[in-house]
């Protein structure tokens, strides 16, 4: 709607976690590289946390893209709260993968043998699973503790990849076994004043802007009203776009900031 108006080729501040627009904060470069870390060498499981808003899916989004398809065979489950006998039916689901039948037993023959059909051929087995924080049937951890058993000569079979909001790691916590499989943990924070700077510049440059659209005071004030995460300043940037094109304002000034930030309710 206000795209041309401000000379965009696209709208940069959607709350959808899009790959593309993607900005590699030095904590979310961190958490990525945790991340690939986890299944290059083969380290079973990680959980990656974070507040509502910090970036874990966008995060997943651009990992998943770095997982390419003829060394990794990749399913993400992003509704995971699902009681625990159709759990299982989901992560078949989501890999595609047709069991001869619908009991628990051949549901785990049939990823067992995927898992080791990919190993054989030289992939890695990756299962993702977002809102993990959800999932309110505490079977399901058992579920996850299980599929980490899925092992030969002592090498995971397959990587499981945990994220959701803090409570996650109480949740994993009531599973002993489950949570001393987790190698590898990180916790996304929100940015920085500097960071979320170079946030809003990226996400305009991404969508075609080239000029300066935000004046120094907007951006100090929606890093302040946005407490640095990421969803908070989408909504707050992007509702400012709107206002000053509908007021025709040839830059985005404080009093917009202030305005668009009573009249938001996420922020």
């Amino acid at each position: 709607m206000y795209e041309k108006y401000w000379g965009l080729l696209a709208s940069p501040f959607q709350n959808v976690p899009d790959p593309t627009f993607y900005f590699p904060s030095a904590m979310h470069q961190e958490g990525l590289n945790r991340l690939l870390y986890t299944v290059e060498h083969g380290k079973g499981a990680a959980m990656l946390t974070g507040e509502i808003g910090c970036g874990k899916t966008t995060l997943a989004r651009a990992f998943m893209d770095l997982l390419t398809e003829d060394k990794y065979d990749v399913a993400l489950i992003t509704n995971p709260d699902l009681p625990r006998d159709e759990f299982l039916q989901e992560v078949n689901r989501q890999f595609s993968i047709e069991a001869p039948g619908r009991t628990k037993a051949q549901l785990w023959r049939a990823l067992t043998s995927r898992c080791s059909g990919n190993l054989a051929t030289g992939k890695e087995t990756v299962l993702i699973v977002d809102e993990a924080h959800c999932i309110r049937d505490n079977e399901v951890f058992e579920e996850l503790r299980q599929v980490l058993n899925l092992q030969l000569n002592d090498r995971y079979l397959i990587s499981l990849i945990l994220l959701g909001q803090p409570e996650l790691k109480e949740r994993v916590a009531q599973n002993r076994q489950l949570d001393q499989r987790i190698a590898i943990r990180y916790h996304l924070g929100p940015l920085n004043w500097a960071e979320t700077l170079k946030y809003l510049q990226h996400r305009l440059q991404m969508a075609g802007g080239e000029r300066e659209i935000f004046s120094p005071e907007a951006l100090q004030l929606i890093w302040q009203y946005s407490r640095g995460i990421p969803r908070n300043i989408n909504n707050l940037a992007d509702f400012c776009l709107l206002e000053g094109f509908e007021s025709q304002r040839p830059v985005i000034d404080g009093a917009i900031v202030r305005k668009a930030s009573t009249e938001i309710a996420t922020v």
